[in-house]
């Protein structure tokens, strides 16, 4: 594929001084998503050999007799692309509405209809339309808007209270999250689908208004102007038609679920375009950490999608859990490489199609400008 080039393991910046222990477990999670796709099997199968905490020096033997680095371009060419950040934020929240608990976290309507063509159209494999029926015709599902107007038949789908419209917001831009409740539990949840329509970045429309400028329209950003204009909230948060639904996840899960469908792991897990990049792949990811020339060159995995994650270099880093992870999410929109790490005999000719071709919806709607 042109924007796959071989590379060599002198290539990679930093290659011989990252700890790969972490990433380890993020890889075996990887293998786990992998299991019925034959072109990881030997690779999987090589790494159920080794011992449960192996060391350094035997990891990077593993990377390097097992994998060939591949150094990714843009479609419009160049290898450098954007890296921005994102976490599990923490919520408050009730099982019941309240007067202070009164923003539903909503579960998938009935009627949300998911539309896959890839049998008449093989094509269109990667195109997933959500859509409703009104008579005989399938037509576009309510936007936000129209959601929370009260137009969509959401009534039992409540999930669980919030207090907080914002965060509510941007735990859709997330796609996972924990909620704890007035008892002192906590539970968490998940993406469970999207309404189909695109994201729209709420930053940019305040950038637009002359709201904010560039610089400030970050996470903190926008959440201060809200805090500072709640009577323009609805007009804000609705100018992204896009809206996420959720379902409960078990507590005992790793981390959240991403698209890969296994646990991700902080610092280890990146989401991606699986138009221009495998999922599940070990990914060595080059770059600098958020607003900051330090470098942050490591062994990532490629376990998630997301709406705004769009081209072959464009990565989102997770960062973990917690008002620190988030910290690092909302200030991270870096420039950055990525070197894929395929099995040497990895039928290339199965890559994904290149960011651009398809139109596929990841989970969610992360991006840099939220």
């Amino acid at each position: 594929m042109p924007w796959f080039r071989a590379a060599s393991w002198e290539q990679l910046p930093g290659w011989r001084d990252d700890d790969l222990s972490p990433a380890w477990p993020a890889f075996l999670q990887s293998c786990r998503g992998l299991r019925s796709n034959p072109a990881w099997g030997g690779v999987c199968q090589a790494a159920a050999q080794f011992p449960a905490q192996p060391d350094g020096p035997s990891l990077r033997a593993f990377f390097e007799q097992q994998f060939q680095p591949w150094q990714i371009s843009q479609a419009e060419g160049g290898t450098e692309g954007l890296v921005t950040g994102y976490y599990e934020p923490l919520l408050r929240g009730s099982r019941y509405a309240t007067a202070k608990y009164r923003f539903p976290v909503y579960a998938a309507p009935e009627d949300l209809l998911v539309v896959d063509l890839s049998a008449v159209y093989p094509e269109l494999k990667s195109l997933r339309l959500r859509g409703r029926l009104q008579g005989n015709k399938v037509v576009p599902y309510f936007t936000r808007a129209d959601i929370e107007a009260g137009s969509a038949p959401m009534r039992g789908k409540e999930l669980v209270w919030v207090d907080d419209p914002v965060d509510l917001f941007f735990l859709q831009i997330q796609g996972s999250g924990r909620v704890k409740l007035e008892n002192g539990e906590v539970i968490r949840i998940g993406y469970a689908d999207q309404n189909g329509h695109p994201y729209r970045s709420i930053g940019k429309w305040l950038v637009d208004k002359g709201e904010l400028t560039l610089d400030k329209a970050s996470m903190q950003g926008i959440k201060d102007w809200g805090r500072r204009n709640p009577e323009r909230l609805p007009e804000l948060l609705n100018a992204n038609p896009s809206y996420v639904f959720f379902r409960e996840l078990p507590n005992h899960l790793s981390g959240p679920l991403g698209a890969l469908g296994v646990p991700l792991t902080a610092e280890r897990s990146i989401a991606i375009d699986p138009r221009g990049m495998p999922l599940g792949a070990p990914v060595w990811l080059v770059t600098t950490r958020p607003n900051s020339n330090e470098p942050l060159n490591r062994l990532m995995l490629a376990q998630d999608t997301g709406g705004a994650i769009r081209g072959n270099v464009r990565a989102d880093f997770f960062w973990g859990f917690g008002d620190e992870a988030g910290r690092q999410a909302g200030a991270m929109k870096q420039r950055g490489r990525m070197l894929a790490l395929l099995p040497r005999d990895f039928p290339l000719s199965t890559a994904p199609l290149p960011a651009g071709a398809g139109n596929a919806l990841g989970a969610n709607g992360r991006s840099g400008l939220q």
